[in-house]
């Protein structure tokens, strides 16, 4: 694992291997009928490119034809020759061009669909087997853009690119051919200055491979944050950290930014230079010909067109076949850190066959996180062991080696004797069960989530697992019972229902290992305790390793080994290491005294639990998610289809978000508007070449001529001052707009309310695939691709009225063929545009499941199912691949006919133009000027065609953006309107508040909420899972706004009030703390984003929240990076950052969502100390599942159903024997 660590620290020397990965490495998954198909096509292409310089043969007959003719007008005004026999075979040539066109093409695309389907595939199976250590050193969002836009570029590399370099390669090889047969001596000529132009062309391509690497690198970076921010956005939200966010992925779209626009100036030099030196070319090819001509007659003038043109069609389509190599660079960079993933050896998988299990450790590890483990023990077959010591002492650690999550460093787990190391992975951890602390639902129907437990269980199994797990009687509450959604990572089901999901999911796949890592921390008591006897009924006959913070669970354990520091210092039974009075003795008197004894009462009435649970409790307090309003679940479907349908956006408001770069776009656009004129200017200049070779006096032919060639220098200094401006001045403005885009993108994205990221298609894979893609393709209707567009218009424009100047008659002829070419053209980009909208849709769900995959990686693992999520993946990737192959065939046949137009037109066109020579006396020079002039502008408008796909889908990407630019969030966030008031108490009021979440209209989850705190008071909600106590506090937070009644806060309608300034009042400590992956120090920063915090602040709030020791004992103390949402660090201590982030912002009311649940008790008593001094004079919303936490509020409320049943201080309650008697008499910890 060391060496990814270096790889991804060394941007550089992965560089350097990026580019060598050769360029048929890209095809190494083709098959032996593919391979056939693409030499198909490869021959197609060829004979394509090889068309023409033969038609150079007939066009040097003519241009003879033509001259004598003059000549001999001249002299004798005597015709006797015409050019209608070289027409001929000009249109048959055009037929077999239309073909072999469509063919190549077609061919390569349908070939490169499925090559690019299976390097996804193999990318993603191969990410999905990589061993957990690898996840820690690559974060998700980096995967998710390699997925999307690192296989995008392989994919422009090996896609049609192919076929046209083999076509434009052919072209130079035959041309050069054609150059030495007809004339060596200047072909010779021309070729020394070539060099130059290989030179220029190779160097262009070294640099943007360099370039988009370095580019993609920042963008990956950019794409991480944005994916970290939007996975937990609830986070984001309370802290008000939105702009900040915004900020600091700007940050990081810089750098992407300025490689892009290093690119395009470097791009634009290379293309003048090219162009410069073609012109140089022309002048030196024409004044040397013409002497051979005129001084020595070695040539006619057709030979000196055909050797000209032939060498000159083959530099210019080497030239053309220069933006091939830089795709095909760029796919080779993108390619080699996925094939690098690919060829990666991951874990081995090997013996597959053993009976009996009792695992011995023997195991010295040391991890990447701080501390390091080392311990000795065995387990034994069918015993229950447990493993107990303060947070971060190596616990969970032991049991992710168990798992081999892990391998040690030294050392060694066996399993029944055998080294795991040597066992096969998947059968391996299909013996285990496991059920974590914090349970991973996938998005899904709950009964799905459950068979993601074992393949092929039957819905009796699964009810059976659910009853076990006490998990049935809620789930059929549910309108859809085992069909209900469970959300994104199970948000829409409470704590205590995911668990119990979790728990069914390890009982159903019958595990012969149990690993329980503080399965019930999240319970409240109802479930506790039955789950606990289930968990203690399913343990019996099965090795068990259970993880508890709360003692009481694991005292008839037949083994206890307790840890300190990463060793595991004791181990016995319960009675044996009490009378040691070593780590198990301290966790055991450090829990309170309240707790201990209504431990050991729920102990003793465990058997009555079980009856009365079943019958009181359960009317008491039932498990329901509430009550049902039979709303239509079709309402959902129905928007659904309604959001897909975007319109493209109007370019004039994608101009509009461009507008600040005028300046560089009015530049370009002079750049453009220049070079688009260079073209008809040639073909001025080339005929009138032409007419001197009929001018009878040798010295005003000489004088003509040299004048000629140095207008032809002067057009390419112009060219190669406009080429370089119009690169660099369009690369700089698209850069800014999308690097504008995005950031504008993820500011719209947080300032959304929280309910609209409930929503399945706003997951954060699939906005963060947003982000990366859409905006970098709305640079498709802007940017450079305006140069090209006014490019080819000038270049229509000017040829146009030269040639309508100078014969308009001819000029008409051929404008007959141009509705042809544009047809072709517009159809092309209709159809392509609806293939770009099915693609997107397919690409995003595509990604939203390895999003989902990666995120959740580790529970993946353990539960064996990555084949699972391979095939869904696979699943996906199906319908792009079929649109991909109908484009394919589209795409063929319109750009055959595209060619196949040009050399008709030229074949009528010159017949028509001998016509007119013979009948009306045009100069013979005017048709050559007016057909090279038009033929030329019809080349730029079939190249602008060519750009109708990138403009297409840049426009259907801008429309999505702007979508969620307009969308106007429900509740906002960055608006100033609203009541902000200076004396803020806290004095809270709920009034009859109704709601039910947005994305599952069908369940009320609150039902006329009343209950009131003072300022300074502490409310304590209790009560079963899915009653609504958080869904009241994040009513609170403003995430949601009730949908009947109020919520009040001191006398203001929190409707009414401003969002941030009610948010900055708020602080919140959740039962699962997220961090984001930078500091600790930055993670407590974090907790006030509206002023500069000092260290001071920093160290005074984790010294109230007791973190502070913890922290100076860490070599990088408080720069100590957390890891990716925190994983670096243990429960605890995650906590205790939390608080301390909590506390920083000196919040007036404070949030505590059972904040103690997951701690140990040595932990919990310091956290719960620092939340005893954090709650003084503060109004406190504690929300806990532990009696001791909430005992001493001063209002406590039972919620059911989403209403109050009762409400009042503890001794009142008790006093009223009810609901509240009934849950603390019945035991343990309370909800």
């Amino acid at each position: 694992m060391g060496n990814t660590k270096q790889d991804t620290k060394s941007p550089n020397k992965k560089k350097e291997a990026a580019i060598r990965i050769g360029f048929f490495q890209l095809f190494r998954f083709a098959t032996c009928r593919e391979t056939l198909m693409m030499v198909g096509g490869s021959v197609c292409a060829f004979l394509h490119g090889s068309a023409q310089p033969l038609m150079l043969l007939v066009f040097g007959m003519l241009t003879d034809t033509f001259i004598e003719y003059d000549i001999e007008l001249q002299e004798l005004l005597d015709p006797r020759k015409e050019c209608i026999n070289n027409t001929i075979q000009w249109k048959n040539q055009s037929a077999w061009t239309d073909w072999l066109d469509s063919n190549n093409t077609d061919k390569m695309k349908n070939l490169t669909s499925r090559q690019i389907q299976i390097i996804r595939k193999m990318y993603f199976r191969k990410v999905m087997r990589m061993e957990i250590g690898w996840f820690d050193c690559n974060s998700t969002g980096e995967l998710n853009t390699r997925m999307s836009d690192d296989i995008n570029k392989i994919n422009d590399a090996i896609a049609d690119q192919v076929s046209i370099f083999i076509q434009r390669f052919t072209t130079f090889v035959c041309g050069f051919a054609m150059g030495f047969v007809k004339g060596w001596k200047l072909t010779l000529v021309i070729i020394a200055a070539s060099p130059l132009i290989g030179v220029g062309a190779a160097l262009m391509a070294l640099f943007v491979a360099k370039l988009t690497g370095q580019e993609l690198q920042a963008y990956a970076k950019a794409g991480a944050v944005a994916d970290e921010v939007l996975t937990s956005i609830r986070t984001v939200a309370a802290f008000g950290g939105e702009l900040k966010e915004v900020e600091r992925y700007d940050k990081n779209l810089i750098s992407a930014q300025r490689w892009g626009i290093r690119k395009g100036l470097i791009m634009g030099f290379f293309t003048g230079y090219m162009w410069f030196i073609i012109f140089l070319c022309y002048a030196l090819a024409f004044w040397y010909g013409s002497s051979l001509v005129v001084d020595t007659q070695e040539y006619s003038p057709g030979t000196l067109l055909q050797v000209f043109f032939g060498v000159l069609i083959a530099a210019l389509n080497l030239g053309q076949a220069s933006p091939c190599l830089e795709a095909f660079a760029a796919g080779r960079g993108a390619a080699t850190i996925i094939f690098e993933t690919i060829d990666r050896v991951g874990i081995s998988t090997l013996l597959e066959n053993f009976i009996e299990h009792s695992i011995s450790c023997v195991c010295k590890l040391t991890l990447h996180s701080p501390g390091d483990l080392k311990s000795w023990y065995s387990v034994n077959s069918g015993e229950t062991t447990a493993f107990v010591g303060p947070s971060g002492a190596g616990k969970s650690t032991a049991v992710q080696l168990i798992q081999r999550f892990y391998d040690p460093k030294e050392g060694m787990v066996t399993l029944d004797g055998h080294d795991i190391r040597g066992l096969n992975i998947q059968w391996l951890r299909s013996l285990m069960g496991v059920v974590e602390q914090e349970p991973v639902l996938f998005a899904t129907t709950i009964a799905e989530n459950i068979r993601y437990g074992r393949t092929g269980v039957t819905l009796d199994d699964i009810i059976h697992a659910t009853k076990e797990a006490n998990a049935y009687n809620f789930i059929m509450d549910l309108p859809q019972k085992f069909d209900t959604l469970v959300g994104e990572g199970g948000g829409q089901m409470s704590g205590g229902q995911k668990q119990r999901i979790a728990i069914a999911r390890a009982l159903v796949r019958n595990p012969r290992i149990l690993l329980l890592d503080m399965a019930t921390s999240a319970l409240d008591n109802e479930s506790e305790a039955v789950v606990q006897e289930a968990l203690d009924k399913v343990r019996n006959g099965r090795t068990t390793i259970s993880i508890a913070h709360r003692l009481s669970t694991i005292k008839n354990a037949d083994v206890i080994v307790g840890y300190e520091h990463g060793r595991a210092v004791e181990r016995g039974k319960h009675d044996e290491l009490l009378e040691r009075k070593g780590v198990y003795f301290t966790l055991v008197t450090l829990q309170s005294q309240g707790d201990k004894a209504l431990n050991q009462k729920a102990r003793q009435s465990r058997s009555s639990i079980r009856k009365r649970t079943r019958s009181q409790l359960s009317n008491l307090i039932p498990e329901a998610e509430s009550f049902i309003s039979q709303a239509d679940a079709g309402k959902v479907c129905v928007c659904e289809e309604v959001e897909e349908q975007v319109e493209p956006a109007p370019v004039t408001r994608i101009l509009k978000y461009n507008a600040p770069e005028w300046p560089y776009m009015l530049f370009g656009t002079i750049g453009a508007a220049v070079n688009g004129g260079v073209n008809p200017v040639y073909s001025l200049l080339f005929s009138q070449i032409l007419a001197t070779f009929s001018i009878p006096d040798p010295e005003a032919q000489r004088r003509e001529i040299n004048g000629i060639c140095m207008f032809f220098v002067l057009v390419g200094v112009t060219s190669f001052i406009t080429q370089m401006l119009q690169g660099y001045a369009f690369s700089k403005s698209g850069e800014l707009l999308t690097r504008r885009l995005r950031r504008m993108g993820f500011h719209a994205m947080l300032g959304q309310e929280v309910g609209w990221f409930d929503d399945h298609r706003n997951s954060p894979g699939a906005l963060t695939t947003r982000l990366a893609t859409d905006a970098s393709q709305v640079q498709g209707a802007t940017g450079s691709q305006i140069g090209m567009i006014v490019n080819s218009l000038t270049n229509i424009g000017v040829a146009v009225i030269i040639s309508f100047y100078f014969s308009w008659k001819l000029s008409l002829v051929i404008l007959c063929f141009l509705p042809f070419l544009a047809l072709s053209g517009g159809f092309q980009a209709k159809m392509l545009t609806g293939f770009a909208k099915q693609d997107k849709q397919a690409m995003e769900d595509a990604g939203r499941i390895s999003g989902e995959a990666l995120n959740n990686i580790r529970t993946i693992a353990g539960l064996g199912k990555e084949q699972r999520f391979v095939e869904m993946y696979e699943a996906h990737l199906e319908a792009p691949y079929q649109a991909a192959k109908q484009k394919a065939n589209v795409y063929g046949a319109c750009y055959g006919f595209a060619q196949c137009v040009v050399f008709m037109a030229n074949s009528a066109s010159y017949r028509f133009g001998g016509y007119l020579v013979r009948q009306e006396g045009l100069h013979f020079s005017l048709v050559f000027r007016v057909i090279s002039a038009i033929v030329t502008s019809g080349t730029a408008l079939g190249r602008a065609s060519s750009y109708t796909p990138d403009y297409a889908k840049a426009k259907i990407s801008a429309a999505r953006f702007f979508q969620l630019l307009d969308r106007v969030p429900k509740i906002r966030v960055y608006s100033n309107e609203g009541d902000k008031w200076p004396d803020f108490r806290g004095n809270l009021e709920f009034i009859d508040c109704k709601f039910t979440y947005p994305t599952r209209p069908d369940i009320q989850v609150l039902n006329g909420l009343n209950v009131s705190v003072k300022p300074g008071q502490t409310l304590a909600f209790v009560g079963s899972s899915g009653c609504g106590k958080s869904t009241s506090v994040q009513l609170l937070e403003r995430f949601y706004d009730p949908d009947q009644g109020k919520v009040i806060i001191d006398g203001h309608d929190s409707t009414q009030v401003n969002v941030s300034y009610l948010r900055s009042k708020i602080g919140i400590v959740s039962q699962e703390p997220i961090l984001f992956d930078c500091s600790i120090g930055d993670n407590i920063k974090y907790g006030d984003n509206l002023r500069e915090v000092s260290m001071n602040d920093i160290i005074s709030a984790s010294k109230k929240a007791q973190l502070h020791d913890f922290v100076m004992t860490l070599p990088e103390k408080y720069d100590t990076n957390v890891g990716s949402q925190g994983s670096q660090l243990s429960r605890g201590q995650k906590q205790r950052i939390a608080i301390a982030r909590a506390i920083i912002r000196d919040p007036k009311i404070l949030l505590l969502d059972e904040a103690t649940s997951a701690l140990d008790t040595e932990s919990e008593k310091t956290v719960q100390e620092a939340l005893d001094k954090a709650r003084e004079g503060r109004t406190c919303i504690v929300i806990a599942h532990r009696l001791s936490t909430i005992q001493n509020s001063d209002i406590i409320a039972v919620m059911s159903r989403g209403f109050v049943i009762e409400q009042g201080p503890h001794d009142q309650l008790m006093a009223l024997k009810g609901a509240y008697y009934k849950l603390v008499t019945t035991g343990a910890p309370i909800s």
